[in-house]
């Protein structure tokens, strides 16, 4: 591999951003491909973005020729906003769904390790922790406090950010209180509508597990159909 590529593809992936590399297996050429690249072959750029949404590498073929696509695709994080029991339940099953998981909750009665084993835990306001560990387009971000003072902010860095999936707990009442505040913080009508809320797919989920899966499903869904059109539930 040419020594500028290798050395872009190190700096792309130090910045959680997702790129291919592109081999042309006639004649040993590659290029690297990032996210939102606009390539010129419809074939090969459908594949490409085919491979960033599912994270697997392959051989396709295009132009009547055979191209090998590396993918380089960020861990998928997920932010939980509140340390409450539906997080005790979401976080072991979004690890073993890899995930990288992290809790922020400032309410210190709340944020414990012994209620979080083996989990990051921030026992800071949301504000603090992202202008440490900004939010990206591989983040999830589940707000689940029903606390306006906690959960808004992030909920708004979300939307900025581009996270490919973003909910808030709370009945349509709830959220329409939510969607008025988050709206003279600046967030348009569109922003707004990626909002999935009430959280999680609706299952019928009635114990903090239960909502815990409907939420870890969501996201998966999210993550997996970014890019789809029409394939994204509409967030309410």
């Amino acid at each position: 591999m040419d020594q500028l590529v290798l050395e872009r593809l190190n700096r792309e992936r130090r910045q959680r951003r997702a790129v291919v590399l592109v081999t042309d297996l006639g004649d040993g050429g590659n290029r690297l491909v990032c996210s939102g690249d606009i390539v010129a072959d419809h074939v090969l750029g459908e594949a490409i973005e085919t491979a960033v949404r599912t994270g697997r590498s392959g051989v396709v073929e295009a132009v009547g020729r055979k191209y090998f696509l590396n993918v380089h695709v960020p861990a998928p994080r997920l932010v939980v906003i509140g340390a409450v029991h539906i997080s005790q339940a979401l976080a072991p099953i979004a690890k073993v769904a890899g995930y990288d998981v992290e809790i922020i909750d400032p309410r210190t009665a709340f944020a414990t390790p012994d209620r979080f084993p083996g989990v990051p835990l921030h026992a800071e306001w949301p504000e603090d922790v992202v202008k440490t560990q900004p939010l990206d387009a591989f983040t999830a971000v589940a707000a689940l406090t029903h606390d306006p003072k906690i959960d808004d902010f992030p909920l708004m860095a979300a939307l900025d950010a581009g996270c490919f999936y973003i909910g808030a707990l709370g009945s349509t009442k709830t959220h329409a209180r939510r969607v008025e505040r988050l709206r003279t913080l600046g967030a348009s009508s569109d922003q707004v509508r990626r909002i999935h809320a009430p959280i999680g797919l609706d299952i019928g989920a009635a114990s903090p597990a239960e909502i815990a899966v409907a939420v870890l499903a969501q996201v998966i869904k999210a993550l997996r159909s970014r890019g789809c059109d029409g394939e994204r539930e509409k967030a309410a």
